[in-house]
């Protein structure tokens, strides 16, 4: 975790003395008495801060060292402050002193000094009294003492509802609702910091303050906000700054506080009709209750934000916080409107105007995005037409966006905060799977988390089929989105765009319907590709891209969620599907190194738990299994699915499992196994293929032996082909199986099921029990003797 030299800091710090650490705390007493602290008092504190960390047990530091270390936090030098809080961080409370929230610390609040406060308190009753402390610091006049510390008191009074929301009592909420109140709404229009209005005569009496400007440079006409500029500000609005910047928070949390105490009348006029609340004017606002009256300050602040960012700014950066300011603005409003329904129809005519002024351009999608969660919050008390919304959303986002970190968060986040939200009001948003999938192809390992928990709701009946395809071919598609950037930033004529072979396939209109297919915004066009293999094959050179292999490794376990929810599904038509669709796809993969092998698998663990929990499974896709089964080559290259395809066919493929199954069906399906195993037992592999795995080959006895005893006239087929196994070996090494101890294994077993077969009902017993047999509850059944035994084994071992 550290470096051999912050190890061997932390060491010497924690080896050090109790007599030299006094010496160091008289030492560092004495340069904390010079005014001009030097560079070895830095390094002092530094050391006695690494000293305090390292130890296991809180120091107490000496009274003096104590009272001069609180003295830094209201230094002008912020290192010191940083310093002198980072100290005494490590060392109260334990220090023994009770928590001091004086009105003399309050008024030297700043920033480390705030810290050091919420470091002391320990408990709930701590951060109520300091709450308290803090909100009866509002009420003081700028007059009656320092006026900065104001500005840092709400940052900290915002951090302590987030601690502890319960701190708040109904006179806090009223106390600081009307604070926020006339810091939002009625703070100074002039600069502030003395700016002149120039001239020749320019002095201290023709000094006049100026007003406050737009973003534009023309004078504002209105009250001030957070997109007002000047040359200075007035301690007042920096409130108002402060205020808006908590507003949202303020309003989540006073509205979770219980208003038993509150009284009817103080509701009366707010729960009234729309229009009278639509007809409520600045005059009249201040008649309501201190709660309601902000939410009305708060609405009419966001109204004017709004209003502004339709001014084109001068600067760059005014221009940026134009977008932070619209976000806040319109989450504000979301908030308000939740409190007071009856807003819902002042805030929609604004919010449809936004929406219209925005949505044609995309530099604003994080700015449509709490638009979008307002719709959906409200959309249904104004009925609201919002397919447009989720068009934008849905469609265009993911489409041209795909690359933007800070949108995929956002919009990730926003699907999974809003999803049972978004399903009823919005269920073709199920049909952008394909979309949402791009930003899981572009930057995987950032967003996996997201669509472990999305995926499940994107999985219906009718989207499964195409679900896979598209999981399986995600690699594919992160190297189509490369590729259609690259092709858009470097041009044909461009001779660093033609060593790419899959770029020049790109720009081909012979191969352009397989790349817009990956590229498709929505599902329904078909579930995968006629000529995957050609595919493929432009995109071979795209296997060892980084962005392509990081894709690669998490499709395996999106694949786990995905058979984890259609087994859920009980669709029995729909699985039947998905088997073949695995069979298929078993060998249309692209090919990246252990892609294929994850894939696979993946494959045979949830080909095997259908099957188990559908066994009739197997007899409705009998004849594309017998004819994967069948197939040689797939002993070589799909081992893995192969041996469980085998297994499934010889374990469930009986009248047992499904009323259907026939001795014909049981015959064809062993003498497919018996020729496969007849080939790779009496021949070589072929060229630059290995030799088969001993399980596949074990596998595919066992399953001859399981059919054998089910169908007793193949058990002399069986148990010739297994006595010459056995006589084959004995002449030594055999080409099939290259480790003697391998070879030694699969004649065992071929003995073993030889044995077996010799007799006809025990084989059909062991190789085929019945589920009594293979699931017993004996422990559980009272008619038995075992659960009287095993309580009385419980009982002695546990008596002692």
């Amino acid at each position: 975790m550290y470096s051999h030299g912050s190890e061997s800091l932390i060491n010497q710090a924690r080896e050090i003395q109790e007599p030299e650490l006094q010496k160091f705390y008289s030492r560092l007493v004495k340069l904390l008495q010079v005014k001009e602290l030097s560079h070895e008092t830095l390094d002092s504190l530094q050391r006695l801060q690494l000293i305090l960390f390292a130890n296991k047990f809180t120091k107490i530091l000496p009274a003096e060292l104590q009272q001069k270390l609180l003295s830094l936090l209201s230094s002008p030098a912020e290192q010191l402050q940083v310093l002198g809080s980072a100290v005494l961080r490590e060392t109260l409370p334990p220090s023994g002193q009770e928590l001091n929230f004086s009105e003399e610390n309050l008024s030297q609040l700043n920033t480390h000094a705030a810290a050091l406060l919420l470091s002391q308190a320990r408990s709930r009753a701590d951060l109520s009294n300091l709450c308290a402390q803090l909100i009866r610091s509002l009420e003081s006049r700028p007059s009656e003492g320092p006026t900065q510390s104001l500005m840092f008191t709400l940052p900290v009074l915002n951090t302590v509802f987030t601690l502890s929301p319960e701190c708040l009592t109904e006179d806090h909420v009223t106390l600081l609702s009307k604070k926020l109140v006339d810091w939002l709404r009625y703070a100074s229009i002039v600069q502030g910091g003395g700016a002149s209005s120039g001239g020749f005569f320019t002095g201290p009496r023709s000094r006049q303050p100026l007003p406050i400007a737009e973003l534009d440079g023309s004078v504002s006409g209105d009250f001030f906000t957070v997109l007002c500029v000047g040359q200075g500000f007035t301690e007042d609005q920096w409130m108002n700054v402060y205020s808006f910047s908590m507003l949202r928070h303020w309003l989540l949390t006073h509205h979770s506080v219980s208003n038993t105490a509150v009284d009817a009348d103080d509701r009366s006029e707010v729960e009234g009709s729309v229009v009278s609340v639509v007809s409520v004017t600045s005059s009249s606002s201040r008649l309501l209750p201190p709660k309601e009256r902000l939410r009305e300050k708060a609405f009419q602040y966001c109204q004017r934000l709004i209003e502004q960012c339709d001014r084109r700014a001068q600067k760059k950066a005014d221009s940026e916080l134009q977008k932070a300011c619209l976000v806040e603005a319109v989450c504000i409003l979301d908030c308000v409107c939740a409190e007071d329904a009856s807003m819902v129809y002042r805030a929609f005519p604004c919010m449809k105007a936004l929406f219209g002024r925005l949505s044609s351009d995309l530099s604003f999608a994080r700015v449509l995005l709490p638009i979008a969660q307002f719709y959906l919050n409200h959309g249904e008390m104004d009925t609201v037409d919002c397919e447009r919304v989720w068009k934008l959303v849905f469609g265009q986002f993911p489409a041209e966006l795909f690359n933007d970190a800070f949108l995929a968060y956002e919009l990730l986040r926003f699907l999974r905060l809003n999803l049972e939200n978004i399903q009823s009001r919005a269920p073709e948003f199920v049909q952008f799977f394909p979309n949402f999938l791009k930003f899981l192809a572009w930057d995987s390992p950032a967003v996996v988390e997201d669509f472990v928990d999305l995926l499940p709701s994107l999985v219906t009946t009718g989207t499964a089929v195409e679900l896979l395809h598209t999981l399986l071919d995600l690699p594919c598609l992160t190297a189509t989105l490369v590729l259609q950037l690259r092709s858009t930033c470097l041009p044909i004529a461009d001779p660093n765009s033609r060593g790419l072979l899959s770029l020049e396939a790109f720009r081909n209109p012979a191969f352009r319907g397989l790349f817009l297919f990956l590229l498709r915004a929505q599902a329904g066009s078909g579930d995968t590709i006629d000529r995957l293999g050609t595919l493929h094959e432009l995109l071979a050179e795209a296997a060892d891209w980084p962005r392509v292999v990081r894709c690669a490794q998490t499709v395996p376990v999106l694949l786990h969620v995905y058979f984890n929810t259609v087994v859920k599904m009980d669709d029995r038509k729909l699985l039947a599907h998905l088997v073949l669709v695995m069979l298929e796809r078993s060998s249309l993969l692209l090919r990246i190194p252990s892609y294929s092998k994850e894939i696979h698998r993946v494959f045979s663990c949830h080909l095997r738990r259908l099957c188990k929990l559908h066994p009739s499974l197997v007899v409705d896709q009998s004849h594309e299994l017998l004819e994967f089964a069948g197939a040689t080559a797939n002993v070589y290259n799909k081992e893995e699915v192969y041996t469980h395809v085998v297994w499934v066919l010889g374990e469930y493929l009986s009248v047992s499992s499904d009323s259907r199954c026939s001795v014909k069906l049981i015959t064809s399906c062993f003498e497919a196994l018996e020729a496969v195993l007849f080939e790779i037992t009496s021949s070589t592999p072929p060229p630059g293929t290995i030799c088969p795995a001993p399980r596949v080959i074990t596998t595919l006895m066992s399953a001859l032996a399981k059919l054998a005893s089910r169908s007793h006239d193949l058990i002399p087929r069986a148990s010739l082909f297994l006595s010459k196994l056995r006589t084959v070996s004995r002449n030594g090494s055999v080409a099939w199986c290259a480790d003697e101890e391998d070879l030694v294994a699969i004649v065992t077993r071929g003995e073993e099921l030889w044995s077996l077969l010799k007799a006809p009902g025990v084989a059909q017993s062991v190789l085929t029990p019945p589920a009594y047999v293979t699931t017993p509850r004996w422990h559980r059944d009272t008619s038995v003797a075992m659960p009287l035994q095993l309580r009385a084994l419980t009982s002695l071992t546990h008596s002692q």
